[in-house]
């Protein structure tokens, strides 16, 4: 998202079908969590957090996706200074979710296939630097059991063309960015680097997980709204 910034945001254009990366389709986990009553929380991280928020804002069972930062201390969780790459935080999204309509497990297929590379190595499409890695951070031990094994099962396969490099970073706490971050895609469908980067993960995500796919998407309630 470094390069974002450097977009004038009113240029307008239109993505050509070559402009998207190709999502893979993969298995499901063979293993998953198992679920219980009421909510449950996960938190991704996948490059710049505008597409991960909005491709999980368009899941059926997800309460609410919060674009933030994880992996550093709460004193640094601010964009200007993540953005140094020197904190290390991650731009990640916390994704709470109902596990009777969604598990844990077929998040992170969602994750996997069409919300990131999980291939690229602290980076994702134009931005570069560990706070966009590709990184899980489980919230109990049997989420990271999860994660752990699924990488397992996709790099056995072979699914991809070459390792993931996807991280698994538990005990890390989670703070919410700032609300000008909250729901960018969705706000800014015109803005460049959506256009380019993150709109096609949405498409994605209706063409090869159409059962979970929902039109409206759920948005993060902000102060004044």
């Amino acid at each position: 998202m470094a390069g974002a910034a450097l977009i004038a945001a009113g240029t307008a254009f239109h993505l050509t079908a070559s402009a998207a990366e190709e999502p893979k389709i993969i298995p499901a986990p063979a293993q998953d969590e198992q679920a219980g009553s009421g909510t449950e929380t996960a938190v991704f991280a996948g490059g710049c957090f505008w597409g991960v928020q909005g491709v999980f804002q368009h899941v059926k069972g997800v309460v609410s996706a919060t674009s933030g930062y994880a992996g550093g201390a709460k004193g640094t969780a601010q964009y200007e200074t993540v953005s140094s790459g020197s904190t290390g935080h991650a731009e990640s999204v916390q994704v709470v979710f109902d596990p009777k309509t969604v598990s844990y497990g077929h998040l992170l297929q969602i994750y996997f296939s069409v919300a990131h590379d999980p291939t690229q190595l602290n980076r994702q499409g134009p931005d570069r630097g560990t706070q966009y890695r590709s990184a899980v951070f489980p919230v109990n031990d049997e989420q990271a059991k999860v994660a752990k094994a699924y990488i397992g099962q996709l790099n056995q396969a072979r699914v991809y063309d070459a390792a993931i490099v996807t991280k698994i970073e538990p005990g890390k706490a989670f703070y919410p960015a700032e609300a000008y971050h909250q729901n960018f895609l969705q706000e800014n469908p015109t803005y460049p680097y959506i256009v380019i980067n993150d709109l096609p993960k949405v498409e994605n995500l209706r063409k090869i997980f159409p059962a979970d796919y929902r039109a409206d998407a759920v948005l993060v309630a902000k102060a004044g709204n």
